[in-house]
């Protein structure tokens, strides 16, 4: 087990960065892949994911829905 007493704010600092990285990427591909699936029958999706309604290209709205998503979780 690893003492954080011992460790300095850039490592505590870049061991959060990563956990971010890593929700990020997965809650994106997950996302898109509803997003591609939605677009090919021809679905509105936007309406689906939050903040995702405005945007006009595909990688904007699953961006923007993301980051909406990761903003519940702190």
């Amino acid at each position: 087990m690893s003492d954080e007493r011992n460790q300095s704010p850039t490592a505590l600092a870049h061991n959060g960065s990563n956990g971010f990285g890593v929700i990020f990427l997965s809650s994106f591909i997950v996302l898109l892949l509803v997003a591609l699936v939605a677009q090919t029958f021809a679905l509105q999706w936007r309406t689906w994911l939050p903040g995702a309604a405005g945007e006009r290209s595909m990688v904007g709205g699953v961006k923007t829905a993301v980051y909406t998503f990761m903003s519940h979780l702190t």
